[in-house]
């Protein structure tokens, strides 16, 4: 079980928001994640592409090159732990240790999606900077289908949902790219992230 007592901890993550949300940086560190997955299912003899599809997720897998669509995958980052879940989501079910994000905006879009796509969509989260699940320099990746995120997004509704403020780094080029409302699952409801289950299924 990932819920660790965070007030006994002795190397506590920060609780304190900085108001700084790397928007670029947290782009590229997912990128580098797309570019080492799809290598890997290559590897396997699969062949995998990031999508051109507008707004659809990250990566698309077929059987060979030109061959059958498998699924969708979509990786996102998460480098920053939510410490105050207790706080501003008291009825959630949640500690900060096992929280993870979802662009609210994603979720929805992605649900839509669903309905009228026959391959099936992941959702990918590579989780670092977190001392009592992931070691030093290190990163592990959690996952699940979106349709048993759609269940527990039914399920809680608005208790998992929270806005932040705007921060430092939300601001790329005169355009607002961080997203500023979140929702969010426990990584007690996901997986170790394993291709051969993704694309055997």
């Amino acid at each position: 079980m990932y819920n660790f007592n965070c007030d006994i901890c002795s190397h506590r993550c920060d609780g304190i928001s900085k108001g700084i949300y790397d928007f670029k940086n947290d782009v590229e560190y997912s990128e580098f994640f797309e570019k080492k997955i799809i290598q890997e299912i290559k590897d396997m003899g699969y062949y995998a592409e990031k999508t051109t599809k507008d707004q659809y997720p990250d990566i698309e897998v077929h059987s060979c090159e030109g061959g059958e669509l498998l699924c969708y995958i979509e990786i996102k980052a998460q480098r920053r732990t939510f410490m105050s879940v207790k706080k501003f989501l008291p009825y959630s079910d949640l500690t900060p240790s096992e929280t993870v994000a979802l662009n609210q905006s994603d979720l929805d879009h992605y649900i839509s999606q669903s309905r009228i796509e026959t391959a099936p969509i992941y959702i990918a989260w590579v989780l670092s900077n977190r001392p009592c699940i992931v070691k030093e320099g290190e990163e592990l990746i959690f996952y699940n289908a979106l349709s048993e995120l759609e269940r527990i997004y039914n399920y809680y509704g608005d208790k998992r949902r929270f806005k932040r403020k705007s921060g430092k780094g939300d601001v790329v080029n005169g355009q607002h790219k961080g997203v500023v409302v979140n929702y969010h699952f426990s990584l007690n409801e996901l997986k170790p992230f394993d291709l051969n289950e993704i694309i055997n299924k």
